[in-house]
């Protein structure tokens, strides 16, 4: 919203227009698809970050079918595809029990609400990796119930981060710990994306007054508001950044 605001562009909201890329850009793809094949080293390619795949509007069927014909031709880039409409994945996917391995499903989990509405939906989808983007973790999430759900698919990758931009909340340093802590019990690779805009003040190196951020059910916690770059992304004395290895033969 912030974005489209900026560049002045009427893209934003339920009413405004949606706006497709240029051919050019749609071309794009199959060139990373060839410097991928030639030198054997797959590619990540993270669709739509400004939009949801899933989003149920009549102008998106055709270009949500041309990219599913891109992604079956492009068998070398790792296609990640995240959206908070899980509940429309099945219905809207071309494929049912035999999907392309290049496809990795992510749904975002802010909090545990979510959490207990997204991922019944997202656990059922054959998809190679099925992803959670925690981010901007909003409220504590305790993900170990769902890690090994009998009769659904595995979570095979979690990311994490704060929120950034104006207004953003300070994310508990407890919520990424705690999930830190049960991906390392339930054997997950996380990502720690970054902090966002709040930081804890034993962390930060800069010289803004400190400020005590009191969310109820957490204890009190000294925090400091800072440029998202300055923040960095360091989380229990170490960096997180763990992939799925899970990738098409």
């Amino acid at each position: 919203m912030q974005f489209a605001k900026r560049v002045g562009q009427n893209v934003w909201g339920n009413r405004a227009p949606r706006k497709l890329q240029s051919e050019g850009y749609w071309k794009q793809p199959f060139k990373w698809n060839e410097e991928a094949r030639i030198t054997k080293k797959r590619k990540r390619v993270f669709s739509a970050s400004m939009a949801d795949v899933f989003e149920d509007r009549p102008e998106l069927v055709a270009p949500r079918q041309r990219l599913f014909d891109l992604i079956e031709q492009t068998e070398w880039l790792d296609w990640q595809l995240l959206t908070k409409r899980p509940v429309n994945i099945a219905a809207m996917v071309p494929w049912v029990t035999d999907w392309p391995k290049n496809v990795w499903i992510g749904t975002t989990v802010e909090n545990q609400e979510y959490a207990e509405l997204r991922l019944p939906l997202l656990l059922k989808i054959p998809a190679a990796v099925r992803f959670l983007s925690c981010e901007p973790l909003l409220g504590p999430v305790d993900l170990r119930p769902w890690f090994k759900r009998k009769g659904l698919h595995p979570i095979n990758w979690v990311i994490i981060g704060g929120e950034s931009g104006g207004g953003s909340r300070p994310m508990h340093p407890n919520w990424p710990k705690h999930l830190l802590h049960q991906c390392q019990e339930f054997k997950v690779p996380l990502h720690f994306k970054q902090w966002g805009n709040w930081i804890p003040t034993e962390l930060s190196a800069s010289k803004a007054k400190p400020q005590l951020v009191e969310i109820p059910g957490e204890r009190p916690v000294s925090m400091v508001r800072v440029a998202k770059m300055l923040a960095g992304r360091t989380l229990d004395g170490s960096t997180w950044d763990g992939f799925p290895d899970i990738s098409p033969e």
